[in-house]
C-alpha cells in the first residue's frame, strides 16, 4: 500500500510568526510529500511494499535509504512541533535533561552548537541511548538514529529548505523560533521505559 502524505498536526497557520505558513508549504506539502513519492515509486511492485516506514528505513540502502529516511525524518520533526509549544520539558523528561545535561540552558547551548557546527544539510537530534542516557546526536543528509541504537527523542531540519523562506541564511534565528515550538510532550511520549 503506497506510502500517504499525513496532514500536519496543525493548521499551516499554527506555528506563526515562527514558522510561516509558506514555509510549511514548501517543506510539508512540498518536499517531504516528495519524499514519499520517490519511495512509492521504488517500493511498488516489490516485496518491500508492505513495510512500515520505519523497517523500510531500516532495511534499505542508496537511492531508497536516502527518500526513506527523509520522509520518516520529515514526519517526526512536524510531530514536534506544537503551536502551544516551547518552554521547558516537566516530569520524566525533565529529571532526565537535569541529570544529563545540567539543565535546560545548557541541553540548549549543546543543541544549538551541534546545529551551527553542521556544515551543510542534516539533522540534529536529542537521543536517548540504550542505557537511558540522553544525547545530542547530528546527522548528515538522510541520515537518522532509526539505523542505531539509539532512540529519537526530538529533532531539528537543519537542511536550508526548512528555514530559508522564513530566515534565509540565519540558521541561528531559525533555531531560536525552533525553542519556542518544541512539543515537549510528543518528546517526553518517545521515552523508552
Amino acid at each position: 500500500m503506497p506510502f500517504e502524505l499525513p496532514r500536519l498536526p496543525y493548521d499551516r497557520t499554527a506555528l506563526q510568526p515562527h514558522l510561516s505558513a509558506e514555509s510549511l508549504d514548501l517543506h510539508h506539502g512540498r518536499h517531504y510529500r516528495a519524499y514519499l513519492d520517490a519511495v512509492n515509486a521504488r517500493i511498488a511492485g516489490t516485496d518491500l511494499e508492505d513495510l512500515a516506514l520505519d523497517e523500510l528505513v531500516r532495511h534499505s540502502q542508496g537511492s531508497l535509504f536516502d527518500a526513506a529516511a527523509q520522509a520518516w525524518n520529515h514526519g517526526f520533526y512536524f510531530q514536534c512541533l506544537h503551536p502551544r509549544g516551547g518552554g521547558d520539558p516537566h516530569g520524566r523528561l525533565a529529571e532526565l535533561v537535569t541529570r544529563h545535561f545540567g539543565d535546560m540552558r545548557r541541553l540548549r547551548d549543546e543543541f544549538d552548537q551541534a546545529a551551527l557546527g553542521l556544515f551543510g544539510s542534516g539533522w540534529v537530534w536529542l537521543v536517548q541511548h540504550p542505557g537511558g542516557a540522553l544525547a545530542i546526536q547530528t546527522t548528515r543528509n538522510a541520515g537518522t538514529p532509526l539505523t542505531g541504537n539509539s532512540t529519537p527523542l526530538l529533532a531539528c531540519d537543519i537542511w536550508e529548505h526548512a528555514y530559508y523562506t522564513d530566515y534565509q541564511n540565519e540558521r541561528a534565528r531559525y533555531l531560536q523560533a525552533f525553542w519556542k515550538l518544541v512539543n515537549w510532550d510528543f518528546v517526553a511520549s518517545q521515552l523508552r521505559d
